[in-house]
């Protein structure tokens, strides 16, 4: 009798258990639907394109190329229309000044990094960690990582052959911000550097495909499957290697002599600033802090100039006339100097507007996302409630011919500070805009200017006409197939 009462027992805490989890999923359902008809409600204001019953727009943007469907949109509904990945996930996406303003000139939730005191105390404890007498000597760190990549070209330059400069610049990118970040030697990247390079890759890519694929929206699905898996695991790569550098330097500066060679140094690296860095209570960030601030340097730092130094040389290579003229502007200013210094980079008017065009039509993160903190009316009267998401579409934005004439004209006279002169200050956004605008503009431009000045000093860059680049947007704006471009070397006597 025992044993059939035990197996009864067993058999009632199996169906209510089973009940529990058919009722909680129903609550969960229940949830999702509620919030989904408080979204579409809101949403209801905006028209935009027909969606997909299950997959909303996502199908769609992943068969025909999310960048260029989403400007042909922009021409169809002015200002803004609502995107959905599936059926619960829904932003809307915005692509007009006005409506960029009413969202960005204020603070705001992202969805990536930190928000409300934090990210101020934060932001305040970094700020001086960008002052131009920081920057400063970062140029000839700039230039040595330069000069590395552009030895390599050479060699393969002389094979006659086009080929794919994204990965180079990528590797010379994150050399440079090694060094500038962790203070890295000139020895190249070693082998715990390279499989952080390689995870940080991962996971921009993760990152869209999740963002794009509604089955994995759910966070609980999402870490059962290979895909996510490969996130974490990309994930602990990324975090152990910062974590391993941020206790070797903790360990260095418990010894004197070695906090007296840091004082001499002849310019302070990131961690340095970090580590020093205090709020008005003398407090310090914490190791979790420093490991989040410093991922996000990498993160942002790195792929972002990967992209705009290899769009920019694409660019160069489309127009030959504006390049020639790049080139004889950056031979004038180094005259007889064998390399660049800080006070030459103001001089470069010309590849200044230049790279600005090319951050027009190609802007290094072509998407960013916020979730609003509070309601948001826009100049034409609409309105979103708060906990509304939000898609900044840039590339829509620099392409909407309602603000730029001609808009898929390469034309850096946009950028000469007469036709600069009264043009509305959210028409503009590669490094974001308002109080979360990129803290690091001023490091990237720096490190733009030196970096593709050098390269049209060294070499002529033509397309191949056979392998155009395919644009797909992986938080960073990349090319599917790469960017494949014909390199001729210059002759010293042809660079006079």
């Amino acid at each position: 009798m025992a044993p059939f009462l035990l197996s009864l027992s067993v058999s009632r805490l199996a169906w209510l258990a089973s009940g529990l989890i058919l009722a909680l999923g129903f609550l969960k359902l229940a949830r999702l639907l509620l919030r989904r008809q408080k979204l579409a409600r809101a949403m209801d204001r905006f028209p935009g394109p027909p969606t997909h019953w299950l997959f909303g727009h996502a199908l769609e943007i992943q068969q025909t190329g999310s960048l260029d469907k989403v400007v042909s949109w922009a021409h169809q509904f002015p200002h803004a229309h609502p995107l959905w990945f599936g059926q619960f996930i829904g932003f809307l996406n915005i692509y007009e000044p006005d409506y960029a303003k009413a969202v960005y000139s204020r603070g705001g939730k992202g969805l990536l990094v930190l928000e409300g005191p934090k990210w101020y105390q934060h932001r305040k404890l970094l700020t001086p960690g960008f002052h131009y007498d920081v920057l400063k000597p970062y140029v000839a760190v700039f230039a040595d990582s330069t000069r590395t990549m552009l030895d390599t070209w050479e060699k393969m330059a002389r094979e006659d052959k086009s080929f794919d400069i994204f990965s180079d610049v990528g590797r010379m990118a994150l050399d440079t911000l090694m060094k500038c970040t962790f203070g890295k030697g000139d020895s190249g990247l070693g082998q715990r550097d390279h499989s952080y390079y390689l995870a940080v890759n991962s996971l921009t890519l993760l990152m869209q495909q999740r963002l794009e694929s509604f089955q994995y929206h759910n966070d609980f699905i999402y870490w059962l499957t290979p895909h996510g898996r490969r996130f974490l695991r990309a994930c602990k790569v990324a975090h152990d290697h910062t974590d391993h550098v941020i206790r070797e330097r903790k360990a260095a500066l418990k010894n004197e002599k070695e906090w007296e060679k840091i004082q001499k140094k002849r310019h302070l690296d990131f961690l340095d600033i970090l580590l020093g860095a205090r709020d008005e209570g003398g407090s310090k960030l914490s190791d979790a802090d420093l490991r989040a601030e410093v991922d996000t340097f990498m993160f942002e730092g790195h792929d972002t100039t990967t992209s705009g130094i290899s769009w920019f040389l694409y660019c160069m290579a489309l127009y030959p006339e504006h390049q020639h003229r790049c080139r004889e502007e950056v031979q004038e200013i180094l005259g007889d100097q064998d390399t660049f210094q800080w006070d030459d980079l103001s001089k470069m008017t010309y590849l200044t507007m230049c790279i600005k065009e090319s951050f027009r039509l190609y802007p290094p993160v072509p998407q960013v996302y916020r979730q609003l903190s509070k309601p948001v009316t826009f100049s034409d009267g609409r309105s979103l409630p708060t906990g509304s998401l939000i898609s900044l579409h840039i590339y829509a934005l620099h392409r909407n011919g309602a603000v730029w004439p001609d808009p898929e004209v390469f034309d850096p006279l946009r950028f000469s500070p007469e036709n600069t002169v009264g043009r509305h200050p959210f028409a503009f956004m590669p490094f974001s805009a308002g109080p979360r605008n990129c803290i690091g503009q001023q490091f990237a431009m720096s490190e733009m200017k030196v970096v593709t000045a050098l390269c049209l000093l060294r070499f002529e860059f033509s397309l191949d006409p056979s392998q155009p680049p395919i644009k797909i947007p992986q938080l960073i704006l990349r090319s599917k197939n790469g960017i494949h471009l014909h390199l001729k070397s210059l002759s010293p006597g042809s660079m006079k």
